[in-house]
């Protein structure tokens, strides 16, 4: 397990998912396994939004796998809970963040700072999470610039320099202008100022809206004059209370930009948590953190295992 998920971590990751844990974690102390008890697992899961066949799939691992070692509920009350989790857990693993990625985004071999796009629709908690990214990297002891290209809203350039504030951050803004040019002076003013971190943030659009989805590409690439390696990352910002439409937000932005991550936010608000396993099965991209609180510690490192815990625990 990640060291970020201490036990104050752990608390909250299961306080945040307790509106998903209520649909499947009821099942978990029953002492009779049988076939009621298999469907009514199946449909917990659908509840949760982890898809019809994806749970269908789940359930029968999960039986195979009590038909080969069976367990005793009546010796190990948590036996059940714990072969669930195993199994979720397995499936999460490939939506787990690259161990390089888990620590320190600094590395000594790259020329400038490490360039962070996050994009994403309209009220998914991109600004929100960008000031919570910061401060998540800045405890990391790193250096971060935030870059306010959502210039088509000024209330999010005013909530972005709030939180540039409160972390003690530079916020490169305009108060008008194009995008892809605030963030071109993000990265540079990145780069004079020794910056380990660079954070773009974008307005939000549909993937429907073509001309908006041409204008991040349009982003994208004049990141990549500024600094020939960038962007190091494009992340998706998601709201987790969308359930499957989540699998049509990521698709069509992988698509049009090649995500590397997600950012699942609030999962706290939603009994649709599930998606994970949703995303897991049909679009495996990395699920680089995910917001279960409004807190500053509530967007954690996201971990397969103990998602999966809290889950059914």
């Amino acid at each position: 397990m990640i060291g970020f998920l201490n036990l104050p971590g752990l608390s909250r990751l299961k306080a945040g998912l307790s509106k998903t844990r209520d649909q499947i974690s009821r099942l978990m102390g029953r002492p009779v396994v049988d076939e009621d008890w298999y469907e009514e697992v199946e449909s917990a899961l659908i509840t949760a939004d982890v898809g019809a066949q994806n749970s269908a799939q789940i359930v029968a691992d999960l039986r195979r796998s009590l038909k080969a070692q069976p367990v005793d509920t009546t010796t190990h009350p948590q036996g059940l809970r714990e072969r669930l989790a195993s199994l979720l857990a397995s499936r999460l693993a490939t939506i787990a963040p690259p161990p390089a990625q888990e620590g320190s985004l600094a590395h000594s071999d790259r020329a400038g700072p490490r360039v962070i796009m996050l994009v994403g629709v309209n009220g998914a908690g991109k600004t929100t999470s960008i000031g919570k990214l910061a401060h998540h990297f800045q405890r990391q002891g790193q250096r971060v610039v935030l870059a306010a290209g959502d210039t088509f809203r000024a209330a999010a350039r005013e909530q972005l320099m709030t939180w540039g504030e409160r972390n003690g951050v530079d916020v490169i803004a305009q108060a008008e202008g194009d995008p892809a040019a605030v963030a071109f002076d993000a990265v540079k003013a990145g780069q004079a100022r020794g910056a380990d971190v660079v954070m773009v943030d974008t307005a939000g659009r549909l993937p429907t809206q073509l001309h908006l989805m041409e204008e991040l590409k349009k982003v994208k690439r004049v990141v990549a004059k500024a600094q020939a390696d960038a962007p190091h990352e494009v992340w998706l910002v998601v709201d987790g209370g969308t359930g499957q439409n989540a699998l049509v937000q990521t698709r069509a932005f992988d698509e049009a930009l090649g995500l590397t991550g997600l950012v699942v936010t609030k999962l706290d608000g939603t009994a649709k948590g599930g998606v994970l396993l949703a995303l897991a099965a049909q679009r495996p991209i990395p699920v680089q953190f995910i917001g279960v609180g409004e807190g500053l510690e509530d967007l954690q490192t996201f971990d397969p295992q103990a998602f999966a815990s809290a889950l059914v625990d």
